[in-house]
């Protein structure tokens, strides 16, 4: 057994000791946790030190990663005894699926040399002691489970890709960092009581980590994209519907054949996609951050925190999808052919040059958004036919800041992640203020 491997083995039982919550009460829980800030702050050196220790903590003789991962739990734990609103349960999976799946990572990450694998190992067994964490927290205080086993799975599955994700992008010393930011996303998303059951669940779990793993398999997206592409296509589904799904996964779609598209010829132009097309989590999300948003923020104002605005948020997510279909297939069709313009001066300039427009481009712009408009219109009734012309024309709109953002302030002030995010927060405050006006003015 290897030096990692026994560690996350001795972090993994230590975070089993977060069940002292549940079984004994707050005041038991805190002495539990104060023994365990005592031993990392006494303990330097021996063979409990090594037990704990990482290679840095040996530089100042302190188990500092220890002394972190307590903390980071401490304060859940604190959280969840002082906010009733956060259940002891979302504290107790949080802390046991970072303990077990770590362990579960470093298992697998000893026997082979590929990415997939261990990832997918944390995840796996990360989102099990998740779900037994929640599950054993609620059978300890006599509360039902059946009755909330959707809700556990959605937040155990939830958790796991979003922990996953956290440390493909942090180093792996940043354990506490991660365990902080899942369980308070997981408090949020407990508070939005999704109201699917646990086979629509189920389904939605076989359906995402599908996608996700095909996008994967065809070089469609890195480890990372697949991640977080997994992580929105669950929370749109549970949060929003099929319906919303199938205006996300047209983009995911549609924008990765488009990336495909004569790929080579782009790539010796200079305006291909890095990594042979496959795109990363940051991509992901500069594109799709303001969708997740107004999906959060459509299952709010069904859960009665924002009253009356479901149908705003429901056009801001038709509008950032329209604006992120239109930059793309603009950027991907417009890309293969010659004599692009300045979007800001209509001054000639060279292939690949931010901001530079191709009138081939913007029709494939047009089409795009127009493609998103047809989707919501078949699927969403609040969608009309004029509504559906507003998504086109929010669509163009992102598109087009896009291309200003990109001539006047892509790299010397914002990253392409950056440029993408404010083009669809554009189109996304465009379509909603649109039909917000027609409706005042009607």
């Amino acid at each position: 057994m290897t030096a990692s491997v026994r560690r996350a083995g001795a972090f993994a039982a230590l975070s089993t000791l977060s069940l002292a919550a549940p079984l004994f009460g707050p005041v038991p829980a805190a002495t539990v946790a104060a023994a365990a800030l005592l031993v990392a702050l006494a303990v330097t050196d021996g063979p409990l030190f090594d037990l704990f220790a990482f290679p840095s903590d040996y530089e100042d003789g302190r188990l500092y990663g220890l002394l972190t991962f307590v903390l980071a739990a401490a304060t859940l734990g604190l959280v969840a005894t002082r906010w009733p609103t956060m259940d002891l349960g979302i504290f107790v999976g949080t802390v046991l699926l970072i303990g077990y799946g770590v362990l579960a990572e470093r298992v697998v990450a000893g026997r082979t040399d590929a990415d997939v694998p261990p990832v997918a190992a944390f995840t796996v067994v990360g989102l099990l002691a998740a779900v037994g964490g929640q599950a054993a927290s609620r059978a300890l205080v006599g509360a039902p489970i059946e009755s909330a086993l959707p809700e556990i799975v959605f937040l155990a599955a939830s958790g796991a890709l979003l922990a996953a994700l956290l440390r493909d992008v942090l180093i792996s010393y940043d354990d506490p960092i991660v365990m902080l930011a899942v369980g308070l996303v997981l408090w949020l998303l407990a508070a939005l009581e999704p109201a699917i059951g646990t086979t629509g669940i189920a389904l939605a779990l076989a359906v995402t980590v599908a996608m996700g793993s095909i996008s994967y398999v065809l070089g469609a997206a890195s480890v990372t994209g697949m991640l977080t592409g997994t992580l929105l296509a669950l929370l749109t589904i549970v949060l929003g519907g099929y319906d919303w799904f199938a205006v996300l996964i047209s983009f995911f779609a549609i924008g990765s054949l488009s990336t495909k598209i004569r790929y080579e010829e782009k790539a010796d132009r200079g305006v291909a996609e890095d990594n042979d097309g496959a795109r990363g989590g940051g991509n992901v999300l500069g594109n799709s951050a303001v969708a997740l948003a107004a999906v959060v923020g459509y299952a709010a104002s069904s859960a009665g925190f924002v009253p009356g605005a479901a149908d705003l948020f429901l056009f801001a997510f038709a509008g950032s999808v329209a604006t992120a279909m239109s930059d793309t297939l603009s950027s991907e069709i417009g890309g293969i052919f010659d004599s692009p313009r300045l979007i800001t001066t209509l001054e000639p300039v060279e292939p690949g040059t931010d901001g530079g427009v191709t009138w081939q481009g913007e029709l494939a712009g047009l089409a795009g958004a127009s493609v998103v408009a047809a989707i919501c219109y078949a699927f969403f009734p609040e969608v009309d036919a004029a509504a559906a012309a507003v998504v086109v024309a929010a669509g163009v709109v992102g598109m087009t800041v896009d291309s200003i953002l990109g001539a006047t302030l892509e790299g010397s002030v914002l990253g392409n992640q950056g440029v993408n995010f404010l083009a669809t927060l554009a189109g996304a405050f465009a379509c909603a203020l649109l039909v917000l006006s027609a409706a005042m003015l009607g």
